[in-house]
């Protein structure tokens, strides 16, 4: 019989595991349910806009709590894309840590550039974050991390092809609380945190929340004589405070602030030698003065001159107001406005070498700001949410002096026969303004006490403006492009009983249009793409099937038409271009399986499996670099995830915890073009946590360790001039303790 993970490189040790655990555990999105004391907790969510129970959700949820945020050593959204089945988050973006690239059902996009748009929406508390920077967001102060999968258009609109990540903090009131937290690891980790919750009086409530964290790095800047950074450390400081102010008994404001500042050093990176690209063509822009004793012995250290490329920052703040009223009975109106700023500096030496050919310096920033006006109603056999919405966003990407030879050489010829000097090495800039527009509402009606069914419908509309200079342009370019679709769901789900329900769905989703971030090759690159659309069709079992066993069972098929896929031509000339086509179609389809079990009141297991077959099933007439049965950039095909956890009570009233995790990720390929060089080998992270509490509950001293066995992996391949960019991880071994302390206000 053969193996259920062909190719899969699952270790001896890896397969048993799953076997063992895996095989009687059929799924469920219910995240670690209080096993010890032999009841699964009624979990809800807000995925949909309203309070809802998970298990009545008609739509495949992953609801991750906060005790499991702690519990498996969850510290930012990077840390999510390890735990949820078909979730996979990787950076790549010039190298900095705040960049997270969200991937679900084959579905993202790894580039950062201003005129790219996620195919994964980002929310902290309803506001949308447009920016793939910076939404490697620390999860200090968080109830709860929601994971929707599949094209979320009706609720959620553009940029959600794949799905949407709803991130909510704890709300001013929920308790009166200080709590203390420390940690000391290996790699120089220091941690600290400080989060109070209380009432002010008997209108007003305040929630706040500092975070420090740093780490060592795990390479050096070898050619710098004095390096700002280590590559791969860690530096930043984090807060958040909000105030919630009880109007009146049916009106309620709730204003807040945040902001973050990460000082780091570049992620790891390294290049791996390929053959030319084009053998006969001597301007095909291979480097042909690489060669393998030109690379540092430690992959991790990088070997440029180019001093201040090795160190990233990025800073960003945001504040957002609530404003929450009960008219009445049956209706309530929220309207939400938000506004955040955010910039970055990061960079590559693209070569890696202590040659001068391949450095690209880059800076960047966004303004945005929204405003959502919901209508909502509850009834004895119906619901609805409704919304208007608005979203602008300005933003640019700068990179200078950079250079990229032979177009851009240090003392080479300019076009009048001089000779370059340090600041006549290339620059470019690309500038876009987004506005979008939308309407939408979804309904849900009881036809009976079992039987729901329900539907939404959304327009949207986005106006983009963007210009652009790059060296091959003879002058600044300007670009205007409409987009707008309308999208819709309709579903229905069955009550079994009181515990367990069956539910289908089908979704349209949408994601707009836009213009590509490198366009070297001049001007009649810089056009715009047209926006992709999906069809999505789901059926899902979700339920506590015994009292000890609750799972989720979904299996959904998504076609996309005009499919818009990024690639790397290192060959168009003047630079490296990244062009972004409308492929044709393609075809996801695959299973999600999550559950947990309680095999005694103190021992539980949590698994969650994902099967993902995503390809290009038809590729448009002069579509380049793209072919018919080519796979989606970051897409595994199988995720897999396992934590047991044990709970022993001591004699004295405190307790012990024993808690543990195993993640996996098969291949996948570096971009959505099948070159073997960016095939993305897989890979297998294990962790635990073993915790003590006191008898009073109140206080916490924990061991912990992740990536025990000190992985090493890829997270990012990309094709370029005679060779592979290869963006390593940064989440190596690490071991250490943590105290907590919690004090009632």
């Amino acid at each position: 019989m053969k193996s259920v993970f062909p190719h899969a490189g699952l270790t001896a040790l890896s397969a048993a595991i799953f076997s063992a655990l895996a095989l009687p555990t059929f799924a469920n999105t219910q995240e670690q349910a209080e096993a010890k004391n032999d009841v699964f907790e009624k979990i809800e969510i807000t995925a949909r806009k309203r309070t809802e129970s998970l298990y009545e959700t008609p739509t495949a949820v992953t609801s991750i709590s906060e005790k499991l945020i702690e519990k498996a050593n969850i510290g930012n959204l990077d840390d999510i894309g390890k735990y949820v089945p078909n979730l996979n988050i990787t950076r790549y973006g010039v190298g900095n840590a705040a960049h997270a690239s969200v991937f679900i059902r084959g579905i993202g996009l790894q580039d950062h550039i201003i005129t790219t748009d996620p195919g994964v929406g980002v929310y902290v508390d309803g506001v949308y974050l447009g920016r793939q920077m910076g939404s490697n967001l620390s999860l200090p102060n968080v109830a709860r991390v929601e994971v929707l999968r599949g094209p979320q258009g009706t609720l959620y609109g553009r940029n959600t092809l794949g799905g949407a990540v709803n991130i909510i903090t704890k709300q001013p009131g929920d308790e009166d609380i200080l709590t203390t937290q420390f940690t000391a690891g290996s790699r120089g980790r220091f941690a600290t945190d400080v989060y109070a919750n209380t009432h002010l009086n008997d209108q007003l409530a305040f929630s706040g929340s500092v975070s420090y964290k740093q780490r060592d790095g795990v390479g050096k800047a070898i050619n710098l004589a004095n390096p700002e950074k280590e590559i791969g450390e860690e530096q930043e400081w984090s807060g958040r405070v909000a105030f919630k102010w009880q109007v009146r008994d049916d009106f309620s404001l709730t204003a807040s602030f945040d902001k973050v500042e990460n000082d780091s050093g570049q992620s790891p990176y390294t290049i791996e030698l390929t053959a030319p690209l084009d053998p006969n063509d001597s301007f095909n822009g291979d480097f042909p003065l690489l060669t393998e004793d030109m690379l540092p012995a430690n992959p991790d250290d990088l070997a440029t001159t180019v001093a201040g490329i090795e160190s990233t920052d990025y800073s960003g703040w945001g504040s957002a107001l609530t404003a929450e009223w009960d008219i009445n009975d049956q209706y309530t109106a929220k309207f939400i406005t938000s506004f955040r700023s955010s910039e970055y500096t990061g960079g590559l030496d693209d070569d890696a070498t202590a040659l001068n050919l391949s450095e690209f310096p880059e800076e960047g920033g966004a303004d945005q700001y929204s405003f959502e006006l919901q209508l909502n109603g509850s009834f004895e056999n119906m619901d609805f949410v409704s919304g208007l919405y608005y979203f602008n966003e300005d933003g640019f990407t700068q990179s200078g002096p950079f250079v990229f030879s032979p177009w851009n050489t240090p003392n080479g010829l300019l076009n009048d026969g001089t000779t370059a000097s340090f600041g006549d090495y290339g620059y470019f800039d690309i500038q876009q303004e987004t506005e979008s527009y939308a309407a939408y509402i979804n309904a849900s009606y009881n036809l009976t006490d079992a039987f729901k069914v329900g539907g939404g419908l959304r327009y949207s509309k986005d106006e983009k403006a963007a210009n652009a200079m790059f060296p091959s342009f003879p002058a600044r370019k300007f670009e205007t492009a409409k987009f707008n679709e309308v999208t819709w769901d309709v579903n229905a789900a069955y009550q079994l009983n009181s515990d367990m329900n069956v539910y289908a769905q089908i979704q349209k989703g949408y994601q707009s249009g836009g213009f590509p971030p490198r366009p070297f090759g001049g001007p009649a690159q810089f056009v715009p793409f047209e926006e992709t659309k999906a069809i999505n069709y789901e059926v899902g079992f979700k339920g506590q099937v015994h009292e000890r066993v609750s799972m989720m069972l979904a299996l959904f098929v998504t076609d996309y038409t005009d499919l818009a896929l990024p690639f790397n031509d290192p060959t168009a000339g003047g630079g490296f271009v990244t062009i972004v086509e409308n492929a044709g179609q393609s075809k996801a389809q695959g299973i999600e399986l999550e559950t947990t079990i309680a095999i005694t009141d103190d021992f539980s297991i949590r698994s969650a499996i994902g099967y993902l077959d995503s390809e290009i099933t038809k590729v448009d007439e002069g579509v380049i670099g793209i072919g018919k049965g080519d796979a989606p950039a970051l897409t595994p095909r199988w995720t897999v995830m396992v934590a047991p956890s044990y709970y022993y009570d001591l004699q004295s009233g405190g307790t012990l915890s024993f808690n543990a995790n195993y993640s996996y990720r098969s291949d996948m390929q570096g971009q959505s073009v099948s070159r073997p060089s960016e095939r993305i080998a897989s890979r297998e992270l294990f962790g635990f946590n073993m915790s003590y509490t006191n008898p009073y509950g109140d206080m916490e001293i924990t061991v912990y360790g992740e990536n025990i066995f000190n992985e090493v992996y890829d997270v990012g391949r990309l094709q370029q001039s005679g060779f592979v960019g290869v963006m390593r991880s940064n989440d190596r071994s690490e071991f250490g303790v943590k105290f907590k302390k919690e004090f009632e206000l």
